[in-house]
């Protein structure tokens, strides 16, 4: 079997790492994704959009790119599409199209439920299975045999979890992977860092990025040890300081307390909080208030965005409490996802 894919964000290829451990030896993948799963056409590991003004310089690109991936779909058993709906919506309305009767799977679905609802009919009507990793996203779906529930990707990669809280004198920080987001928070975490001693500071730093970019993008590293490993360098680390994302939802389910800031272009936040509708922003405050419980962390937003603001929490915060909530998030999300849509690829 050959499956076309389209695995724009480095999110995407860590679950698609996950999902090929389930799928057959003799299935090729062919399309877009990280070089170490295979051959793709082009390894966008590296690219990283963030905000409307980013996207619109890659346009011309984005075009080509869906063009090509259409011309490959043609010899292609099925298609997998996922997350980056900005992209694989357009790119799955043109494979319906040109190839009506192939299967189209898509797995890390567009967040309808926070806003653009009117995805959910483009979905319902470009793709044939609809792989959910959010146990109420099936509510807005009028066609549910086409959308199940699978379990969520990070409950396969993390195989630790924290069940009492420990002093380790470990403080992890992690400000984002995109350069908006780091060039916002060092600041502020380099101040952090200075304010508690005898801690070791870890600043969490993508493997993919070389020296000069990390010298341009993160500025003075001096007061942290660098590590590549999230998820170790969160289970070994008493406490976070985290920018929202999905590392909010990885802290939240190891059991790691931790509090939550978000920094973007005055523009782009202005856009984000007049269209989307939710009292929170971290997934695993989300999850709580679905399940009618009260934010299991705190959120801090631009202006917010403080050394004291965050320290304080660093201090006053219910670490017991975060983690018995962490055990009550873990049973909300049940499983991992990657065998069950590997599941739904093979048959």
């Amino acid at each position: 079997m050959k499956i076309l894919v389209s695995a724009l964000e480095t999110s995407s290829n860590i679950h698609l790492k996950e999902l090929k451990k389930h799928l057959n030896e003799d299935i090729e993948l062919v399309g877009v994704f990280d070089k170490e799963l295979g051959n793709p056409i082009y390894d966008l590991t590296a690219l990283a959009i963030m905000g409307f003004i980013d996207a619109l310089k890659k346009l011309r690109f984005f075009f080509k790119l869906r063009d090509e991936l259409v011309e490959l779909a043609k010899d292609c058993d099925k298609v997998l599409l996922m997350d980056s709906s900005g992209f694989n919506l357009p790119l799955a309305k043109k494979l319906k199209k040109t190839y009506p009767n192939k299967e189209i799977i898509y797995y890390i679905l567009p967040q309808a439920w926070a806003w653009k609802k009117k995805r959910v009919e483009k979905l319902q009507q470009y793709c044939t299975k609809l792989c959910s990793i959010i146990p109420f996203e099936q509510e807005l779906y009028s066609n549910k045999k086409m959308i199940s529930y699978v379990g969520h990707p990070l409950l396969d990669e993390i195989t630790q979890f924290k069940h009492e809280y420990k002093k380790t004198d470990k403080i992890v920080f992690m400000p984002g992977s995109r350069k908006t987001e780091i060039i916002n928070h060092m600041p502020v975490f380099r101040q952090i860092a200075r304010s508690i001693p005898n801690k070791q500071h870890i600043l969490i730093i993508p493997s993919k990025f070389d020296d000069a970019y990390i010298k341009k993008t993160y500025g003075d590293t001096s007061d942290f040890t660098i590590s590549n490993d999230a998820h170790q360098s969160l289970i070994d680390a008493e406490f976070g300081f985290i920018c929202s994302g999905t590392a909010t939802l990885e802290a939240s389910l190891i059991g790691t307390p931790f509090v939550m800031s978000y920094v973007a272009k005055k523009f782009d936040y202005f856009l984000g909080r007049m269209f989307v509708k939710l009292p929170y922003i971290g997934l695993a405050n989300i999850f709580f208030d679905k399940m009618g419980k009260s934010a299991i962390h705190k959120e801090f937003f631009q202006e917010e965005v403080t050394s004291k603001n965050l320290l304080d929490e660093y201090t006053n915060m219910n670490k017991n409490r975060f983690l018995d909530n962490s055990k009550v998030l873990r049973e909300y999300l049940k499983n991992g996802s990657s065998k069950n849509v590997a599941q739904i690829i093979q048959n």
